[in-house]
């Protein structure tokens, strides 16, 4: 029987890759009966049972998974030579059910309309375009960090603690679902990783938990970048699974916060990513675009960056890679480089109508 069961299970597998091979030509039926039907009952009632206990139930969950899968291989060390191919049935078995589990609880949302779609805005935009955003964003990331600190030349201080960061950050999102009801954002239910110093070393910012709804933040993030992080993480909650998608809607939470600090922290993670867009572009432009920019803008960028490279090490590239091929696996062609996307959002989305 569980032979049997073994095989069934595996068996199973292909059909749920090739059905996804075929849902992915449907994303209206995957954004109506799933992103905006099955997947808000899951991701709440998660949320609701889980949400108020102030540790990661999900690191739990992953350390628990960790033990049995080593006690497994321990036990069943010795059937390895007599029962090869069973061994390597059982494994693609397991795979199997937590494949289904994992797409049922939140990984279909790869396969759903895109957010430009969502938002009615074009998803191209041209050099033109692109120049006058980045002089948009310059200019209002330059007023925010007058208006926060006495000098140009200052860092922005991070005057928060992440436990208060992570309560401001509704504030956004209730703001953003006066105009986009399908990005609200409740119950909450954001930790501290467990294992922030292992993110760290992997080059990870944060992780959402499928199998528990938890959306996790690594806790050594001590500069700007902590309550991007958070309302990004937040938006993989609320149904958006891409990468780049996430960070745009991690941007319009932390501009609609009425928190200045927060609104500052949106502003410059925006301004990054389109003068980014414009060195890739026009070198020359770039230089005369960043001279523009408050040097204590710069002076963030450069602490972030800094704060990366002492984590620094060999196995970060292999990590990386694993998730890149992930998203390429998930219906994201671009995996994790798609600047280009996220930066057609930003220069195409009205951000003139929220006079930031």
């Amino acid at each position: 029987m569980r032979k049997r069961i073994t095989v069934i299970l595996s068996v199973f597998l292909l059909f749920q890759i090739l059905g996804l091979q075929i849902l992915k030509h449907y994303p209206e039926v995957v954004e109506k009966y799933y992103s905006q039907g099955i997947y808000i009952v899951i991701s709440k009632s998660l949320r609701f049972l889980l949400g108020w206990i102030p540790f990661s139930v999900g690191d739990l969950v992953y350390t628990a998974i960790g033990i049995f899968a080593l006690r497994w291989i321990y036990i069943n060390f010795r059937r390895w030579r007599k029962e090869f191919h069973w061994m390597i049935l059982e494994i693609v078995a397991t795979f199997s059910v937590i494949y289904f589990i994992f797409h049922l609880f939140w990984g279909l949302n790869y396969y759903r309309k895109p957010l430009h779609e969502f938002l009615q805005i074009k998803n191209e935009y041209t050099q033109e375009e692109l120049i006058q955003s980045t002089h948009y964003f310059i200019q209002k990331s330059n007023q925010l960090h007058q208006s926060l600190v006495n000098y140009d030349s200052l860092v922005v201080p991070v005057p928060y603690t992440q436990k208060e960061f992570y309560q401001k950050t509704a504030n956004g999102y209730q703001r953003l679902q006066q105009e986009f009801s399908h990005l609200s954002y409740a119950p909450k239910s954001i930790k501290n990783s467990l294992y922030s110093l292992f993110l760290t070393y992997m080059g990870y910012s944060g992780y959402l938990n499928p199998l528990t709804g938890e959306a996790h933040v690594n806790s050594l993030i001590t500069t700007y970048k902590f309550p991007v992080v958070a309302c990004h993480e937040e938006a993989h909650q609320i149904g958006f699974a891409a990468e780049n998608e996430a960070n745009f809607i991690a941007t319009l939470a932390t501009l609609y916060n009425d928190d200045p600090y927060i609104q500052y922290a949106g502003s410059i993670f925006a301004l990054q990513y389109l003068l980014v867009d414009v060195a890739r572009n026009d070198r020359e432009q770039f230089e005369a675009l960043r001279s523009e920019v408050a040097p204590g803008i710069l002076e963030s960028y450069r602490e972030m960056n800094a704060f990366w490279e002492q984590y620094e090490n060999p196995f970060e590239i292999v990590f990386i890679t694993l998730w890149d091929n992930f998203l390429k696996a998930s219906n994201q062609s671009q995996g994790i480089r798609s600047y280009s996307y996220v930066v057609a959002l930003i220069v195409n989305y009205d951000f003139e109508k929220m006079r930031l």
